[in-house]
């Protein structure tokens, strides 16, 4: 029995970093290109990739823009209580096998986590992927539909769907 415990402790333990490790880099990553827009793109020019442009813009709202006109705490405070559920839900995931699926979790949460610090700093989201057909979004709101998605896509498969516990 107590090999058995070790064992899914040490498991859970591992999941529980390598959760930690997605999040820290993947937000980071995002926090890093967002501080670069802010520094290259500020004069209004724009680099064009081809099919997507770097161009620089800040969101004072949440997704498109909804609900820019909140104050800026009730928006904080919101989006705060949304990462923390998010940490908690992703936490948990970790500990047990047959819960939610922590990798896409953790990709939600660094998504959450990197536009939640970005907010804190001045009150908005610095977006800089522009599409020309679509709003100007960044990485971290990339982590978060991306991330959704699998876990929609993983609540569909009829093996996997009883076994998905809030």
């Amino acid at each position: 029995m107590g090999v058995t415990t070790t064992a899914r402790t040490l498991t859970a333990r591992t999941r529980l970093t390598a959760a930690v490790a997605v999040v820290t880099v993947l937000a980071a990553l995002d926090l890093g290109l967002k501080a670069w827009a802010e520094r290259g793109l500020a004069d209004g020019h724009s680099i064009d990739l081809s099919i997507i442009q770097l161009q620089l813009a800040h969101n004072p709202g949440i997704g498109f823009s909804l609900g820019d006109a909140l104050p800026p705490a009730v928006l904080l405070t919101g989006i705060g209580a949304i990462v923390l559920a998010l940490t908690i839900t992703t936490w948990r995931a970790t500990r047990n096998t047959v819960s939610l699926p922590w990798p896409p979790l953790a990709v939600v949460l660094a998504g959450a986590t990197a536009n939640y610090i970005d907010r804190a700093v001045d009150g908005v989201v610095t977006d800089y992927l522009h599409t020309g057909w679509w709003p100007t979004f960044n990485l971290a709101d990339t982590y978060i539909v991306c991330g959704a998605a699998v876990l929609v896509l993983l609540s569909l498969r009829p093996d996997r769907a009883e076994q998905l516990t809030p």
